[in-house]
């Protein structure tokens, strides 16, 4: 079956078997997580062009909004260990520094090894770190969010294509990882059963082990987190019928930030009827966004007028309807806050961003990848 109906399409149909209904105010968490690749297609002159931009643009884009905490729009750059360079890594380190922003593990592999996948995230993990990026629990030890390159996590691929571990989750897990970002990745097959989701996947030897999993819940004494297990984040995945397809058909909401497909109001609240929340917790609403936006056709939409509009229709919304009050978030602040939430905690969210994971605020790199492990 065509972009893989077949697998969420159920899911969806089921949606009221989870439905839950926000009574009072409602908190929406909203996170843009970036597939940063400036060097996609080019090389390090154009890359370089390509994070200026960035550096240049970003800081004018945001200066004039503001959420309900009074914090500025946030970004999450996760960028591709694999083409790891000291001077972009640099650029996106500073900018995180003047913005609020943060950067996180991206990568793509294929036909890769356990061994080799944990060579590779601890020596990128480090090398973040040491441009004081990524975050530290309480221990001091590195964490970090990851999404997978070419959307097949835990060799999710049907063909077995662009990964190679089907243990995937639990070396993520045991190299830092405090949750994956990747889903959803509909239309491809990579796509998990599971869907509008916060949930714990269980690692296990056969791939896509993240299909279904554990779904996070609100309680003040939580469930004890397994060690094999890894926090799945997803974003909104639905069947838009106010934009159709050849005049009939519905297509498919994937919350992918492109040229063509910018962010709206509209959009905007399809990704609140998705109801991604800790259950018990109906009132945090989280939107998890992504994007590709080192793409020169995303960068002029997510840098210009129609990003503008967006964080205007927003505040607007915000004004008007007293019932929804927006914060901006980064990766780690949304995971903080949805840990919050598993704990008990109501109120406010803004005031848990820094709940379990802080940011990384030097050079130094004394949380080893040992520590990590625990």
């Amino acid at each position: 079956m065509i972009k893989a109906l077949d697998i969420w399409l159920p899911a969806w149909r089921r949606r009221e078997k989870y439905s839950q209904h926000a009574l009072g105010t409602r908190h929406v968490l909203l996170a843009i997580c970036d597939h940063y690749e400036p060097f996609h297609g080019v090389g390090k002159p154009e890359a370089v062009a390509r994070v200026e931009t960035w550096q240049r643009d970003y800081p004018k884009l945001i200066e004039e909004f503001r959420d309900a905490d009074g914090i500025a729009p946030r970004y999450s750059f996760f960028y591709p260990i694999e083409q790891y360079d000291a001077d972009i890594i640099g650029r996106l380190a500073d900018l995180c520094a003047t913005t609020g922003s943060e950067t996180e593990i991206h990568l793509h592999h294929d036909n890769d090894t356990a061994e080799n996948l944990r060579r590779t995230l601890e020596q990128g993990v480090e090398r973040f770190a040491g441009h004081g990026l990524l975050s530290r629990d309480d221990t001091g030890a590195l964490r970090y969010g990851f999404i997978h390159g070419n959307w097949a996590l835990d060799n999710s691929h049907p063909h077995g294509r662009h990964c190679g571990v089907a243990n995937e989750l639990r070396i993520l897990r045991q190299t830092g990882c405090y949750a994956d970002f990747t889903l959803p990745s509909a239309p491809e097959r990579t796509q998990t059963r599971t869907i509008n989701s916060v949930y714990y996947a269980h690692s296990t030897d056969r791939p896509k082990s993240h299909d279904r999993g554990r779904r996070v819940r609100a309680d003040r004494d939580p469930q004890q987190q397994h060690e094999d297990e890894l926090l799945m984040v997803q974003g909104p995945l639905a069947l838009n019928w106010q934009r159709k397809k050849f005049g009939f058909l519905p297509r498919i909401e994937n919350s992918d930030l492109t040229a063509a497909n910018p962010p709206t109001l509209e959009r905007f609240r399809l990704w609140l009827d998705c109801q991604v929340a800790v259950e018990g917790r109906p009132n945090w609403i989280f939107v998890k966004l992504h994007t590709h936006g080192a793409k020169p056709e995303n960068t002029r939409m997510l840098l210009g007028e129609p990003m503008r509009e967006f964080h205007r229709s927003l505040t607007k919304l915000a004004a008007k309807d007293r019932t929804i009050c927006f914060h901006y978030v980064t990766a780690r602040e949304m995971v903080n806050i949805l840990h919050a939430a598993e704990a008990g905690h109501s109120g406010n969210p803004g005031q848990f961003r820094d709940f379990r994971y802080r940011r990384v605020t030097s050079g130094q790199t004394e949380g080893s990848m040992a520590e990590s492990r625990h």
